[in-house]
């Protein structure tokens, strides 16, 4: 959530609700069409005063909101939260303005209200609280801060509020008026009152990293360097008041990353003036209690730490065991956790040094001798000089893949075995190791900057060559694909004499470089026979195959695999690719099972690329490394493309996007972008009657990356979707003029491996505009594809394509059947029903209305089956010329609607409202309101009575809805 926060009060930036603003929208649509109470709750800075700004705003067109903020002060006088309420209802006015004297007395007095009891109190307020006409807003900000009497009684208000939402009970609250809808907003760093128990909860996320770096840039002022807005919301932890802080901390001229960050970016005094006011008011033994658990978090790896341990180093320290804890900690099953974790980073960094050094020499005499890993970090932390023992102890546990640990805590253990080396060379060795773990944890932006400082120091030739290997990984999920390959070339150049191993790999990724930049002849070049050149640039100096050690078989088989299908080598490449998929049978290595994907991809298995990339994800996940999840999702979301299954491919796109946005790889997220977009061109839009738009945001989205970073392959992707929409929407022409500079030979042509793909969509397009002369050429370079068997569908396309373009009408019929039997060898209903609806249009147009009708209803079953809806919709338009209703479907002008739109257009010529719609389809009524609209201009209708006497004519006549 963006804009003005708890504790940050500057000028407001616009409130972004980022991917939660479906529900949030569903939410204020609820209480203003039905009252209720919901509870908004979140850490601190979280922005929980801006959402309810926002829902003002949203609200005020509609009717009178009501905005009350909470006063600290006046947090123990009883009835001081009720009274600022009055107020602010008495400036408000309402249809309860005349019963608020005999309720409550003077609201602007400052003695106790009459009465204790706070139903009482609660029914009161209700009363006051009816609006006079339209829906009313109140807005309770910070409700946690008020006084118990007032909290009560805003409890009470608040249940009787939930439980009347949406009923049509005269005697319920708002039944006077208007509804009436109550937001409460609450501290998320501490347990919610039971005052407000059983409420609906809001939990306000932090802001994910595109919303964070927007907010940024909207409040700094100047050109946000993107280094600089990486590292500012890595440190924020899309915290918008912590952003903010970090925003006005930094000069204009480091913002433009011109002038170096201070480090630590988010030094004490920012996090303290940040949330500092948060821990105010704590005994000292609590706060002492509070630092313990942040010292131990610290070093956990993961939100939570031992409790017994904390309080074994509470008694080290002469601190008594609490008989509660605070209310910042949460206790469960003998594990602490900080409620607020950036609460726990402001305490930490204001405690003085040498109690930090006390508590870390506590917890590490306290944990028991097998958290080793975590009992030589609290030393390190207590210790205030160079200790090449202690390094040398830290690095080797930390190394050591026998150590349960995660990434987060093995590269904490590493920049503290730098830290206390004294040699520059060692310190270079820990950032690189600390850089390889912020990768696989999914910390891109911290995995660069780390590395930089690699390259500031000297460092020895291996150091360096792994430093620049993990910077190629990093640029080549999240920065220019050239770059990536130019830093993999030289960690191979680096590698070669000391870890033959590591060069191959940095080899293999050079290729996969050059292969997502759509080179095929520099990713032939590198992947070259041993000994040959194999990069234009640093071509003498890369690793060859007679000096150095042959790098292990899998490696090697897949090398020459790939270069076998550069070559069009087809029947060389299956040997080597199949061997790979043989080493991986018992394989539990990330990286072995990837190659395994992506070589069963090449060979067209699409099963064995399936069962490869669900492996690499469950080792991903078993592991800890959040950087290679979004990776497996990419591979098992292209592999259900391939075998047909588009919902499964959607929902692996959407977990893979969901997972590289968040570990900052915005590369990977492009592919999904583009696996997203396939898919929505074949089922349309999900939330909007299948008009298609998402297919235009997932395009722009991954066309945005492609371009900026060099990727071909996922510009490609994306365009053959923009392209197949165009296609499934009845716009050949369209679809015709996107494929033929994909497919078309020349500079322009799409990626090498992806062009062919689009071929059939091409074809089909350009026969159905009246030009299918523009494709012979490249439907015999799809022959070699097809007959190379790395596609499933791609014999039956063929067969399809020819058909299009055959001039005999018995050589037509022909190859449409025998496309048709072709489709039984797999199990795809999108490309059989396409086919059915090709053949189908072929026959009506040629008469033979029967078998036209079988046809085109085989066509719709298929497209319904895998929820193709636009393609269905153009099968009941044929099968409607054909002469047949497509299953009970419209005809006439009611034929334009969508199902949803049919669902609502029914109802409403029956007589219901926009809310009663919504209620008995279980959508809101911003939903409702939107298809309405559509059916209107969809009809050419005016008004309410027009579309009934519209559908009514249609029931005459005989259509159904």
């Amino acid at each position: 959530m963006t804009g003005r926060t708890t504790t940050e009060r500057p000028t407001a930036p616009s409130y972004r609700p980022g991917p939660w603003g479906e529900r949030i929208a569903a939410l204020l649509d609820r209480l203003r069409a039905e009252g209720g109470a919901h509870l908004v709750t979140g850490e601190p800075g979280g922005g929980r005063t801006a959402f309810l700004e926002f829902a003002a705003r949203s609200h005020e067109a509609a009717g009178p909101v009501i905005r009350v903020r909470s006063d600290p002060s006046r947090a123990h006088e009883p009835y001081a939260g009720l009274r600022a309420l009055c107020r602010a209802v008495v400036r408000a006015g309402g249809a309860g303005a005349a019963s608020r004297p005999a309720a409550w007395g003077d609201p602007l007095g400052t003695t106790p209200l009459p009465g204790a009891d706070p139903r009482t109190t609660g029914e009161a307020l209700l009363t006051a609280l009816q609006p006079a006409a339209g829906p009313l807003l109140v807005c309770v900000d910070d409700a946690h801060l008020w006084d118990a009497p007032s909290r009560a009684a805003l409890g009470h208000v608040a249940a009787r509020l939930h439980a009347a939402a949406g009923s049509a009970d005269p005697g319920g609250p708002g039944a006077g008026g208007g509804r009436v809808g109550l937001l409460v907003s609450v501290a998320g760093h501490r347990p919610v009152d039971r005052d407000f128990t059983g409420l609906p909860l809001l939990r306000l996320d932090p802001l994910a990293p595109a919303d964070a770096a927007a907010l940024l840039g909207e409040v700094a002022g100047v050109p946000v360097d993107p280094a600089v807005c990486d590292t500012l919301v890595a440190e924020a932890e899309g915290n918008p008041a912590l952003l903010l802080a970090l925003a006005r901390r930094l000069s204009a001229a480091q913002l433009r990353g011109e002038r170096p960050l201070p480090r630590p970016v988010a030094d004490a005094e920012t996090l303290t003036a940040a949330f500092g006011g948060h821990l105010t008011g704590l005994h000292p033994d609590q706060h002492a209690l509070l630092l313990t658990v942040a010292a131990a978090s610290r070093a956990s790896g993961g939100p939570e730490t031992d409790a017994a341990a904390v309080l074994r180093a509470a008694a080290r320290l002469g601190l008594r065991g609490p008989r509660s804890w605070p209310d910042a900690v949460d206790v469960a099953d003998g594990r602490l956790r900080l409620r607020s974790a950036l609460l726990g980073r402001a305490l930490y960094a204001a405690a003085p040094p040498e109690q930090r050094r006390a508590v870390h020499r506590a917890l590490a005499r306290s944990l028991p001798a097998h958290d080793r890993l975590l009992v030589l970090l609290h030393r390190s932390w207590a210790t205030t000089a160079p200790d090449p023992g202690l390094a040398a102890a830290l690095t080797a546990t930390a190394s050591d893949p026998a150590v349960d640990a995660p990434p987060g805590l093995r590269r904490t253990a590493h920049l503290a075995a730098a830290a206390l080396s004294g040699d520059s060379a060692l310190r270079a060795a820990g950032h690189t190791r600390a850089a390889e773990q912020a990768l696989l944890g999914g910390h891109t932006a911290e995995a660069v900057r780390l590395l930089d400082t690699v390259r500031d120091h000297p460092a020895p030739a291996a150091v360096r060559g792994r430093a620049e290997l993990l910077r190629g990984t990093a640029l080549l999920r999240d920065g220019p694909v050239d770059d990536a390959r130019a830093s993999f070339l030289l960690a191979a150049r680096l590698l070669t004499p000391g870890d033959p191993t590591r060069a191959a790999r940095a080899t293999l990724a050079a290729a996969d470089a050059a292969w997502a930049a759509g080179d095929a002849a520099g990713c032939l070049r590198i992947l070259g026979e041993e000994g040959e050149a194999r990069d234009p640039y640093e071509a003498a100096d890369l690793p060859t195959g007679p000096s150095a050690s042959r790098p292990p078989d899998f490696l090697h088989d897949y090398r020459t695999g790939m270069r076998a299908v550069l070559e069009a080598r087809f029947d060389q490449a299956a040997a080597p690719l199949r061997r790979v998929l043989a080493h991986s049978a018992h394989a539990d290595e990330p990286e072995h099972l990837l190659r395994s994907a992506a070589a069963a991809l090449l060979l067209g298995d699409v099963a064995a690329a399936r069962r490869a990339g669900a492996r690499a994800l469950a080792v991903a996940r078993t592991l800890g490394s959040a950087a290679l999840e979004p990776r497996a999702l990419e591979y098992l979301a292209y592999a259900e493309l391939r075998a047909g299954r588009h919902a499964l491919a959607r929902t692996h796109a959407e977990q893979g996007l969901r997972e590289a946005r968040r570990t900052g790889q915005r590369n990977t997220a492009a592919h999904h972008r583009a696996v997203l977009a396939l898919t929505a061109s074949i089922e349309g839009d999900l939330d909007q009657g299948g008009d298609g738009e998402t297919v235009e945001e997932h395009v722009a989205a991954a066309l945005a990356t492609a371009r900026r970073h060099g990727l071909a392959q996922a510009g490609t992707l994306a365009q053959w979707a923009a392209a197949r929409a165009d296609l499934g929407r009845g716009r050949p022409r369209e679809a015709a003029d996107r494929l033929g500079l994909l497919v078309r030979p020349g500079p322009r042509r799409g990626h090498f491996a992806v062009w062919m793909l689009a071929v059939p969509c091409y074809v089909e397009a350009a026969a159905l505009a009246g030009h299918p002369e523009d494709t012979r050429a490249v439907v015999d370079d799809f022959a070699l594809w097809a007959a190379c068997g790395a596609d499933p569908h791609a014999p039956a396309q063929l067969l399809r394509c020819r058909a299009l373009l055959a001039a005999a009408p018995d050589i037509a019929d022909e190859l449409y059947r025998q496309a048709l039997d072709q489709h039984e060898d797999n199990a795809s209903d999108y490309e059989r029903a396409r086919t059915e609806l090709l053949y189908g249009k072929w026959l009506r147009r040629r008469r033979r209305l029967r078998e036209a009708r079988e046809r085109l209803g085989a066509a719709l079953i298929g497209f319904e089956r895998c929820g193709a809806r636009p393609w269905a919709r153009q099968a009941a338009a044929e099968l409607r010329a054909n002469g047949a209703a497509a299953d009970g479907r419209p005809t006439g002008e009611l034929s334009r609607l969508t199902p949803q739109q049919l669902r609502i257009a029914r109802q409403v010529a029956e007589g219901a409202t926009n809310r009663e719609v919504a209620l008995s389809l279980s959508v809101s009524t911003r939903t409702v309101d939107y298809h309405l609209r559509n059916v209107f201009a969809a009809l050419g209708v005016r008004s309410r009575v027009e579309l009934a006497r519209m559908v009514e004519q249609a029931e005459k006549s005989g259509a159904q809805l």
